[in-house]
């Protein structure tokens, strides 16, 4: 399905539980504030608004969380979404603790790869960055789906005066094993907004002046829509390859690179709250729709939140953005 601007929307990124086995301090810096079980879909709900979903175009699906491999039955909504007939991959983001625990179950479930958050390899500096000592923990998850095929990746997430200077310990990795490292820029929104990303021009820069030329890997285009995406995934990411490295790096520059033009994806939190942009608290919750099995209705909300999909995020302060509005509402 097409939104208003022409973009093919097929790819849904899926929450699953707002738990989480680690306290990142730039995601819950106030400590974790759970939301009650009974508002959370049942895996069976959300394995019925995947269906519609797909019915609608949604070909490709991201399991996230929190953490969702807390989340008891996860592997056994991976079957499910693996099971729908139009159903083209799906993929989870772990930040690797539990990773090699399931990383068979998930290999057997079908699951096609996995994005581990990474943002150092010091362990000191990990405990202070997640809250939890447990690097050694993510490091063998990490190997353990290597291992069996799955396809990794690592995405980074670097702060000033905190881990800024990893990006050279981490690129390691892609130069001695065919994982991708990413490189995300820090969205201003939410707790993201309280500490300072560091800039992928900048980083890119850096990289440049160690490694020499870079060689950036080739886009294709959307299927009957505008923009383009990458060889390595469904997502922003624009990859680039080091001489004599096994990896790519590729870097998801939200700020400084915006990418809205080909942004291809929805959004559905574990509450059935569906976001048509992440960087928008508004959207469409279809969750009394899909708990009075009412599908139709679920079908007509979703494609609802797809027309709706904004064309571009902006990271204006809020009070500016109200102010606009309040402004074109008087005519000023």
């Amino acid at each position: 399905m097409k939104d208003s601007y022409g973009r093919v929307i097929d790819y849904m990124r899926i929450s699953i539980t707002d738990r989480c086995n680690l306290r990142c301090r730039y995601c819950m810096p106030d400590g974790i504030k759970s939301i009650p079980v009974e508002q959370i879909l049942t895996l069976e709900e959300i394995a019925e608004v995947c269906q519609i979903a797909s019915e609608l175009g949604i070909t490709k699906f991201k399991v996230t969380g929190g953490e969702p491999l807390v989340r008891k039955g996860c592997i056994e909504l991976i079957h499910m979404l693996k099971a729908l007939p139009h159903t083209e991959q799906v993929t989870l983001t772990t930040n690797g603790i539990l990773l090699a625990v399931y990383a068979k179950e998930l290999k057997e479930a079908g699951l096609d790869g996995v994005n581990v958050s990474l943002d150092t390899l010091c362990a000191e500096k990990f405990a202070e960055i997640t809250g939890y000592d447990r690097l050694k923990d993510a490091l063998e998850g990490i190997r353990t789906a290597h291992a069996l095929g799955l396809k990794v990746k690592i995405n980074t997430v670097l702060q000033k005066g905190v881990n800024e200077g990893e990006w050279e310990a981490l690129l390691q990795i892609a130069k001695e094993t065919p994982i991708d490292i990413r490189f995300i820029e820090m969205m201003p929104i939410g707790h993201g907004s309280r500490e300072a990303s560091v800039s992928n021009q900048e980083l890119l820069e850096k990289i440049r002046g160690r490694y020499g030329e870079m060689t950036e890997e080739a886009k294709k285009q959307q299927s009957g829509g505008r923009g383009a995406f990458s060889g390595h995934g469904n997502g922003p990411a624009v990859y680039y390859q080091i001489p004599g490295f096994q990896g790519s790096v590729g870097f998801i520059s939200a700020l400084h690179g915006k990418f809205c033009d080909s942004c291809n994806r929805i959004r559905m939190t574990a509450e059935g709250f569906i976001k048509p942009c992440l960087c928008y608290d508004t959207g469409i919750s279809i969750k009394e729709a899909v708990r009075n099995h009412q599908p139709e209705k679920v079908r007509r909300l979703l494609a609802q939140a797809i027309s709706e999909k904004p064309e571009a995020h902006c990271f204006e302060k809020k009070e500016e953005i109200t102010e606009k509005r309040e402004m074109s509402r008087i005519g000023g």
